[in-house]
């Protein structure tokens, strides 16, 4: 069958423009929703008059058996199909004839593309959700089982405070918290109906798009046609959510790769999510926690790719478009695949205690709360901040601790110190009082958990 745009045209395209015109070896996925828009299109024009119950009832039928075949592999998709959407015309055109011919009154593949597109998105966004769901959940279970096992806390990759596991690991349970709330909202700006939109400028034809977007269960339509054909927001606002997603696996994994160095020997990731070394038969490479750490760079780029090709396209359509999709779909898949894997690895991974608390010595983790304690001592912030940082310096040069200071070098340091006047300096006691509400203390940490937990239980 030639193509159904082909009537003024004299010339067949040539074959290599043909290659690069066409979708269909990427877009075919859209099968399913361009099905569904379809019928729902039908529908509503039998409904409005305008095509028979008859051939309404013939189309849908014929539709359904297109999409069983599709999914059975029977239907082989070629370059002359261009796209999905001609592609399934064809093909009812093909076994109706004229009364398939009657499908795309009221509408153009503008619009018809605008709908599959955020039927699609509309339901990977709902897959993307229950993933991150299961990264939350996975979090929780690992944080509660550690919320009082004490860790160092760094920045700038030093030795900071002592925190525990339980609260590090809620921090990331608010930044994939975060990413639930974005894909929610992203879900809510996909979900409206561009379908009756058609080239650019509406119809004359009376069809009713409210009673489509009804039947296909999109919350209301989009309010300008225009805007309706060109508007690929909705795609730069679910990339957009992906790539901030992607940037905290990113961020975990690549705390997981150092923590499962042997300089760090924090974690033990089970052996089903690493690699061995095809030279070097001690290895067991981290690859999973790495390739998940990789992997955030080519969501980047797609965002990054559809931006670039949307910032100089005027209005309305612009074949520009048709390069939303490869990227869309590859951010979908990486993400979801990403949520997966990396939900598994956390539940099969076990933090090494006792290696942890080999380090805690190290970097004057209760400096802080020294410099706290003389606060309440009515000891002005950075008065003691002073008092502190020379303690240090002392300790530095005579290669001591904070815990083995005597009264002489106290004194020494400043006249007003003394062991008395040292708050409790151990691990326990530095972590147990930071009780602000956030806080590490592990009474705060299981209220974070708990209130995670309802949380997630509303969602």
């Amino acid at each position: 069958m030639a193509n159904l745009w082909g009537g003024r045209f004299e010339k067949e395209m040539d074959e290599i423009v043909e290659e690069f015109n066409a979708s269909i070896t990427f877009d075919k996925r859209l099968y399913d929703c361009d099905i569904q828009g379809s019928i729902a299109h039908i529908t509503m024009l039998s409904e409005q008059g305008i095509v028979s119950k008859e051939e309404k009832n013939k189309i849908i039928v014929a539709l359904n058996k297109i999409k069983e075949e599709i999914e059975m592999g029977k239907i082989q998709f070629s370059l002359n199909d261009e796209d999905i959407h001609m592609a399934i015309e064809k093909l009812l055109i093909g076994r109706l004839g004229d009364i398939g011919k009657k499908l795309h009154t009221a509408r153009s593949r503008n619009d018809q593309v605008a709908v599959d597109t955020r039927l699609y998105i509309k339901k990977e966004i709902t897959n993307i959700l229950d993933n991150l769901k299961l990264m939350e959940e996975v979090l929780l279970l690992k944080a509660e089982k550690y919320y009082n096992q004490i860790m160092i806390g760094f920045t700038h990759m030093q030795h900071a405070q002592p925190v525990t596991i339980g609260f590090h690991l809620m921090a990331y349970f608010q930044m994939f918290r975060r990413d639930i709330e974005r894909f929610q909202q992203s879900y809510e700006r996909t979900d409206y109906n561009p379908l009756g939109s058609c080239a650019l400028a509406g119809t004359t034809i009376p069809i009713d798009r409210h009673r489509t977007a009804e039947l296909l269960g999109f919350k209301n339509v989009t309010e300008n046609a225009m805007d309706s054909v060109s508007d690929r927001d909705y795609i730069l606002d679910f990339m957009n959510a992906a790539s901030i997603a992607m940037m905290h696996i990113s961020r975990l994994a690549e705390e997981f790769v150092y923590w499962n160095s042997q300089e760090f020997s924090y974690i033990s990731i089970d052996d089903s999510f690493c690699t061995g070394s095809s030279i070097m038969p001690q290895k067991k490479n981290p690859d999973m926690a790495e390739l998940l750490r990789g992997k955030v760079g080519r969501v980047y780029g797609n965002l990054i790719q559809l931006l670039t090709v949307m910032k100089g396209t005027p209005l309305a359509y612009n074949k520009d478009f048709q390069e939303d999709k490869e990227g869309l779909f590859d951010t979908i898949d990486t993400l979801k695949k990403s949520l997966l894997i990396f939900a598994k690895m956390i539940d099969k991974t076990e933090f090494n205690v006792e290696n942890i608390k080999k380090q805690l010595n190290k970097g004057f983790l209760n400096a802080t709360d020294i410099a706290e304690h003389f606060v309440k001592m009515n000891i002005p912030f950075r008065e003691a901040h002073e008092l502190v940082g020379k303690m240090v310096k002392y300790c530095e040069i005579n290669k001591k601790d904070f815990n083995n200071l005597t009264d002489e070098e106290l004194r020494e340091i400043d006249t007003r110190l003394s062991l008395d006047y040292l708050p409790d300096l151990s691990m326990e006691g530095c972590v147990k009082g930071r009780v602000s509400y956030g806080g590490t203390a592990p009474s705060e940490v299981l209220r974070q958990i708990k209130s995670g937990k309802h949380w997630l239980q509303k969602m």
